[in-house]
């Protein structure tokens, strides 16, 4: 299989389930309260569903009450990439794997941590691999 800057939409439909897909390929959104990791508080590192790529760990998880899995921080400063995302009618932040360009969710200005920011992420665009 090619490698996950190079793979064809027939590749990654065959790589991903039809949910993972819609959210990494087409920039879908789960509905809130449904994803297997909003509520997850084990210790581990949360990694892109589509290429494998560390995007976010535990220590910077929080529940913010949004229904989906929030992160105040990713893993390393040059994990996601954001881009400006004006679908939907709104204006907004998109957050993309630095390695696959596959969409993961959004980022908002209103998260505790010291950035102010909150990564508002799909459990579909995750896997997550706990310590140990």
């Amino acid at each position: 299989m090619s490698d996950s800057k190079t793979m064809t939409d027939a590749e990654w439909r065959e790589k991903l389930s039809p949910e993972q897909y819609h959210v990494l390929r087409e920039g879908g959104t789960e509905r809130a309260f449904t994803g297997k990791y909003d509520k997850n508080k084990q210790d581990g590192e949360y990694h892109c569903a589509a290429c494998g790529q560390v995007v976010f760990e535990s220590s910077d998880k929080y529940d913010s009450g949004s229904g989906w899995p929030s992160f105040t921080d990713p893993a390393e400063s040059d994990s996601v990439e954001t881009k400006r995302d004006t679908s939907h009618g709104m204006v907004r932040t998109e957050v993309l794997c630095a390695n696959c360009e596959s969409h993961l969710g959004h980022v908002f200005p209103d998260g505790p941590g010291e950035s102010g920011l909150r990564y508002c992420i799909n459990s579909a665009a995750l896997d997550f691999a706990p310590e140990g």
